[in-house]
């Protein structure tokens, strides 16, 4: 490694754009406590990105929330 130096004092450069618009879709969740059978899961947003949808991992409980303009700042929920 002759004339190579790692600098360890410099920020990393930033990811490519399609890096981090990836994860960022994928992250796409809500956090749900099932009051049926008292468990927490994620529920992810569908690939139209217009609701989330999914169900409680053990009673198979289906919700449904839709996206809609303003949304909310909740990112937890409890489906009853």
């Amino acid at each position: 490694m002759n004339g190579q130096l790692l600098d360890l004092c410099s920020p990393a450069p930033a990811p490519t754009g399609s890096a981090t618009d990836g994860r960022r879709e994928s992250s796409r969740y809500l956090g749900v406590q099932f009051a049926c059978c008292d468990v927490y899961s994620r529920i992810y947003a569908n690939r139209a990105g217009t609701e989330y949808i999914g169900h409680c991992p053990r009673c198979a409980k289906r919700v449904r929330f839709e996206i809609g303009p303003g949304g909310s700042d909740s990112r937890f929920f409890i489906a009853q």
